[in-house]
């Protein structure tokens, strides 16, 4: 777990340093072996999400790199912000290093406990976190991607970013604090992503509400540039930075109205149900096309996880972003003990075959017994934050 920490530029003269800065923003980390660079940048702690053949998913050595270094980062008065981003032009981060997960969780190994556990406590420590936190989310942007960005304060969208959080199509839940941040959305909105696995792009990520800011993708270097050479920021200074990039706009998509706004009506009453049964029967009875793909999407999905993911917005509603994280955690080993989570991995990501075999089949056999069974507390196993 090696950690680069760039202090040489310090001891530049002031342009020398601006231009090693912005020499070092610029190159081309792709060539390293180091699956995250942790790097001190001019007055920046900066992130570097580095396995772009993986779309830079997270897994478990990453997450044990990036914690402590977060935490190092929070208490130096030399570290004003921190910037997160990825490598290889077409992911931020993709999500969770999910093959690794089943694979433990098949064979009884520790991994299966040891991931979700470490990742919810990172979510939570850039949840909490004490200085800037920026995160560029430039590309695929999923599962613990989102994790590790949606709960800092600045989340800068870009023209390729694609958001979603499409885990009940592998009979899984939207963790990494989904049941925080999704029914804090607008109206219905964030039941709707959770359930459908819908995909939002570029500036309609921000139009959701979960990017902060929009910038485009060619301007992000220079964005990074202006940011780490901020010395001890407040919100208010990055937030002036941020705006100054998202003025600077052509008319890239700026005139179009949020991909899902001639929708919202609809979501918001087809959605607002105290069952997902409610909800498809909604679905099926309004008879729009919009419903009607709806209605095809959930029948497609893990009954067991539509329930859960239900309940789990129900209740996150009302939470501490802590009090989640410890929910969601029960809810992940609850998803290791059963048969749709293997399944899901099976159909979707191994054999690609599309075509897994739920069980229970019907949302009608997923029974409120068993849903209550899956948020009961794992006693001393519980997450501790």
């Amino acid at each position: 777990m090696s950690v680069t920490l760039i202090n040489s530029s310090f001891r530049l003269r002031p342009l020398q340093r601006v231009r090693a800065i912005q020499h070092h923003l610029m190159s081309n980390h792709t060539g390293s072996e180091a699956e995250v660079l942790l790097e001190r940048v001019g007055n920046a702690g900066v992130i570097t999400l580095n396995r772009p053949k993986a779309l830079n998913a997270l897994n478990l050595s990453m997450i044990r790199q990036i914690y402590p270094q977060l935490k190092k980062w929070e208490k130096d008065p030399e570290t004003g912000i921190v910037i997160i981003k990825g490598v290889g032009g077409k992911a931020f981060c993709a999500g969770g290093d999910i093959r690794a997960v089943t694979e433990a969780g098949r064979s009884g190994g520790t991994l299966a406990q040891d991931f979700f556990r470490e990742e919810y406590i990172l979510n939570n420590a850039i949840g909490t976190f004490q200085k800037p936190y920026v995160a560029i989310i430039d590309g695929i942007t999923m599962g613990g991607g989102v994790g590790l960005s949606v709960h800092g304060q600045f989340r800068v969208a870009t023209e390729r970013t694609v958001f979603a959080m499409p885990e009940t199509a592998i009979g899984l839940f939207p963790d990494v604090g989904g049941g925080y941040f999704l029914p804090r959305l607008q109206g219905k909105l964030g039941l709707f992503l959770a359930l459908t696995g819908f995909r939002l792009k570029g500036r309609h990520v921000q139009r959701a509400g979960i990017a902060s800011h929009f910038v485009e993708s060619q301007k992000i270097t220079s964005l990074e540039n202006d940011l780490v050479v901020l010395k001890a920021p407040s919100n208010e200074d990055v937030a002036e930075v941020l705006n100054s990039y998202q003025k600077q706009q052509s008319n890239l998509d700026e005139e179009k109205p949020f991909i899902l706004s001639e929708h919202m009506d609809k979501i918001n009453s087809l959605f607002e149900a105290s069952s997902v049964e409610e909800i498809k029967l909604k679905l099926k009875k309004d008879g729009s096309s919009f419903a009607q793909k709806q209605f095809e999407t959930l029948s497609k999905m893990s009954p067991t996880s539509l329930k859960i993911t239900f309940r789990q917005l129900q209740a996150g509603a009302s939470m501490s972003l802590q009090d989640v994280l410890v929910m969601e955690y029960r809810l992940s080993q609850a998803c290791m003990r059963g048969q749709d989570f293997y399944e899901g991995v099976r159909a979707v990501l191994i054999d690609k075959d599309q075509s897994p075999k739920w069980w229970p089949a019907a949302l009608e056999e997923v029974t409120d017994e068993f849903v209550d069974s899956c948020f009961k507390s794992l006693g001393g196993n519980d997450l501790s934050l």
